[in-house]
């Protein structure tokens, strides 16, 4: 049985769940370096905005106060689309519990957490089952 403290080798994409020609919004979320790995598998890309109809969208937040907007985005999404919350690794501003809480406000659940970059964590959000 693999280990759940030892990283993943498969590409972030795939454990990001970018698929080809994704339609993806990036929201406060300015690193270049992403935003040209996402461009090698879509073209779909919409910076500071989403577009209606994202199959996922970005969000960078780095303190608690951030999290009221995750609400308004899901507005933006496909029924099966998901908001991944991007904050800083072990920042005491802003921990995992806040953006679970943060979602099941909104009326989104969590299901999944990933590592973003050396210093950033990611965690899904998506639209329960129940209401696609």
């Amino acid at each position: 049985m693999a280990s759940s403290n030892r990283p993943s080798d498969r590409p972030l994409l795939d454990r990001l769940g970018v698929k080809p020609d994704a339609r993806v919004a990036l929201v406060g979320l300015d690193e270049p370096w992403f935003r040209e790995l996402l461009a090698s598998r879509t073209r779909h890309i919409a910076v500071a905005r989403p577009r209606k109809d994202s199959d996922l969208i970005f969000v960078r937040v780095d303190h608690r106060d951030g999290l009221a907007r995750i609400g308004g985005l899901q507005r933006f999404l496909v029924a099966n689309g998901a908001i991944w919350v991007i904050r800083p690794k072990g920042s005491p501003d802003i921990k995992e519990v806040d953006i679970i809480d943060a979602g099941i406000e909104a009326g989104l659940v969590d299901n999944k957490i990933a590592s973003f970059s050396e210093t950033l964590s990611a965690m899904r959000l998506v639209i329960p089952l129940a209401r696609r």
